[in-house]
């Protein structure tokens, strides 16, 4: 299933009969989970619950609203007399009592839902179609900014010898200080480990690169992915934070990773931006 989107539009209509038909839509906005709405005539309880689920086993996520219209086809417009309407309906319960006849539903009740649900897997084929058109676009743009990041993760690699030339000063230095005094052997062990783990990047670029592997692969295998790909994009945020703080305060050519780690971010937030929008 390809990467869909979970902003989409679509309606269909349907005749009843010679006089009554329906239009059916349905609109779809982002959101982290499914949530459904319906705005239906009154007396539509059980069509309500029969359409309920089925959207639930159709879509994954967004805010949708469905929304069905039943109106007069080929006449002038008219409004509801819910009056009117409301006592023919109780004439109609009170008479099937007197007799003995099922009132659970009206008898153009059951013409209406059959052909709402008849419907209704046109009007989730359009939206579909919609929100995968949709979704291709942002297919096209994720993968334009994970090109970026590894772009810009190679260029990190290619300066580390930058950022390990400055802490082997500074580390010569702290030395130095270290011989001067009266230091047990333990303590400079300390000091050199310390340095040493604070200037490697490595580790941070190789569990990177990996985050954006596995980020490129949900995108071919498609489907509902949106989650997954969110939390991926929050593990590489934090990875180039931590890069961040490895660097910082280095002068020099060092400060050209500095650069190139904010561009990751930047890019990562921008993908972020859009994977809110895919199912």
């Amino acid at each position: 299933m390809p990467i869909r989107s979970m902003t989409g539009f679509a309606q269909v209509k349907g005749q009843l009969n010679g006089q009554l038909g329906f239009t059916l839509s349905l609109k779809a906005v982002n959101h982290r989970f499914l949530d459904l709405h319906f705005r239906m005539p009154s007396e539509s309880d059980a069509l309500e619950m029969k359409l309920r689920r089925l959207l639930k086993e159709k879509l994954a996520r967004g805010h949708v609203d469905l929304v069905l219209n039943v109106e007069r086809s080929g006449a002038e417009n008219f409004s509801l007399n819910r009056s009117l309407v409301g006592g023919y309906i109780q004439a109609f319960r009170a008479a099937a009592a007197e007799f003995g006849l099922d009132a659970g539903v009206l008898p153009a009740d059951n013409e209406l839902e059959t052909s709402v649900l008849a419907k209704l897997q046109e009007l989730l084929d359009r939206l579909n179609q919609m929100r995968e058109e949709e979704g291709r676009g942002i297919e096209r743009e994720l993968r334009q900014r994970m090109g970026h990041v590894q772009k810009a993760s190679l260029g990190v690699d290619k300066h580390r010898h930058a950022i390990l030339q400055t802490y082997v000063e500074k580390l010569k230095g702290r030395m130095q200080e270290l011989i001067g005094t009266t230091v047990e052997p333990e303590r400079i062990l300390q000091e050199a480990a310390l340095l040493v783990d604070r200037s490697d990047i490595q580790e941070e670029l190789v569990r990177l690169d990996t985050h954006v592997k596995h980020f490129l692969g949900l995108l071919d295998e498609g489907g509902e992915v949106g989650k997954k790909l969110d939390f991926l994009l929050q593990e590489m945020n934090r990875e180039a934070n931590t890069l961040l703080s490895k660097t910082s305060g280095l002068a020099g050519e060092a400060l050209k990773i500095t650069e190139m780690g904010l561009a990751i971010k930047a890019e990562i937030e921008k993908a972020r931006e859009q994977v809110q929008n895919i199912e």
